[in-house]
């Protein structure tokens, strides 16, 4: 397939206020920094980074923080041309705090945000047909109409012959309920080739009494899914999914293939500083090698390393590492 785009990305943008006071507490943070965020839109930026011609398809409002935006992906060279903006909806925004090691409050304002209103027609204006990738946020499903705007894109991208890429993306604030997430997570897993996400975020996709998974109240009421995810990634093989890649944190990544056969691909040992975004860097490692044809490994292999730079940074998007800073990094661990 000949297309034009490499990697298009859906679903949300915002600005991200970033605590300037690390390591203090919520409620005694002075001063925040200002970056562009947003799951798919970090991504796409990472992928841009690297090298990919990728564009992406979010909304913004009519309002000085899309101005923000816009301007910041202008300047990354990112095709901005399908970003509709959204008249009487406000941008997105997130307010984030940095206590590490283990302390990274967020509070999202996305209520009844711009990309939220993503339409059918925002995706018929798109090149959704004119991509090799196409990648999209389960926060994407989480409000009508961007959740039909978004099967309608998978569906397609699908059928046009791109490869779809989900990232499960659970965000427990975005939705009333865990097992309404679950519910269109597998909706919509007959369109995707590979699933991305964390052991909590596949576990909490597959939380269902139909699926021979008992629920507790707290479970449900939980923001984190724990468990073995085996059972979870067995069922979205199941499904027809090429691959899971389930992302570990500090020990790097594995992918599950439906034959059984599970790659343990290591991470690169980093002193973090913010952990906030570094799987969305992963992400765009990932999708680099990915589009390029790489295995499994070593694509997973480069999420690794573009995930362990970005946790030694302040924020996400604004810092993704070039290809030339990865091969100096990675030199150090003895390559890729």
């Amino acid at each position: 397939m000949t297309t034009s785009i490499d990697l298009l990305t859906m679903g949300r943008s915002s600005i991200d206020l970033y605590a300037s006071d690390v390591g203090t507490p919520f409620v005694h943070i002075n001063s925040f920094a200002a970056y562009v965020g947003g799951s798919p839109t970090n991504i796409c930026v990472g992928a841009r980074r690297l090298g990919l011609h990728s564009a992406l398809l979010t909304a913004v409002g009519a309002d000085p923080v899309g101005d923000f935006i816009l301007h910041f992906l202008h300047q990354e060279g990112i095709d901005t041309r399908f970003i509709p903006r959204k008249p009487g909806k406000r941008t997105s925004a997130v307010l984030l705090g940095i206590e590490p090691p283990d302390k990274f409050p967020l509070v999202y304002y996305r209520s009844d945000c711009a990309d939220q209103h993503l339409t059918i027609d925002d995706v018929l204006a798109a090149p959704v047909a004119d991509c090799k990738v196409f990648q999209f946020a389960g926060t994407n499903l989480s409000a009508e109409p961007s959740r039909s705007a978004t099967l309608f894109a998978a569906e397609m991208a699908r059928a046009a012959g791109a490869r779809v890429v989900l990232d499960v993306d659970f965000r427990p604030d975005q939705w009333h309920d865990v097992r309404a997430f679950g519910v269109a997570i597998r909706a919509v897993l007959r369109l995707v080739d590979v699933v991305i996400g964390t052991e909590d975020e596949i576990n909490a996709a597959m939380l269902t009494d139909a699926a021979g998974m008992r629920l507790t109240h707290s479970q449900v009421s939980d923001t984190r899914v724990a468990g073995d995810s085996r059972h979870a990634i067995g069922i979205m093989l199941a499904q027809g999914v090429a691959a899971v890649i389930e992302k570990v944190g500090s020990a790097g990544a594995r992918v599950h293939l439906p034959d059984g056969t599970m790659q343990t691909v290591p991470g690169f040992p980093v002193e973090i500083y913010n952990i906030l975004g570094a799987g969305d860097a992963f992400g765009a490692g990932f999708l680099y090698g990915y589009v390029h044809g790489w295995d499994w490994y070593r694509a997973a292999r480069l999420g690794n390393a573009c995930g362990a730079i970005v946790v030694t940074k302040h924020g996400c998007a604004n810092f993704m590492p070039t290809l030339p800073e990865i091969e100096t990094f990675v030199a150090g661990y003895g390559g890729l």
